[in-house]
């Protein structure tokens, strides 16, 4: 059988914190930051957590 190849775009996009929680950035944080409050900008620069919804199927995607 051959091995398990991780989903290279994904695995671009999200880090794995020392607890093996996985680490996102926000979406909205390109352009047209005019129609966001400063409280929204400053919050989406933060980076956010995977929900624990999508947590099992993103963990199968970065199988190696």
């Amino acid at each position: 059988m051959p091995k398990m190849k991780s989903h290279s775009g994904l695995a671009k996009r999200v880090k794995k914190t020392g607890s093996g929680k996985l680490k996102r950035g926000h979406a909205y944080t390109s352009h047209r930051f005019h129609g966001k409050t400063k409280k929204q900008r400053r919050q989406l620069a933060k980076p956010g957590l995977v929900s624990e919804s999508d947590y099992k199927r993103i963990k199968l995607m970065l199988q190696k």
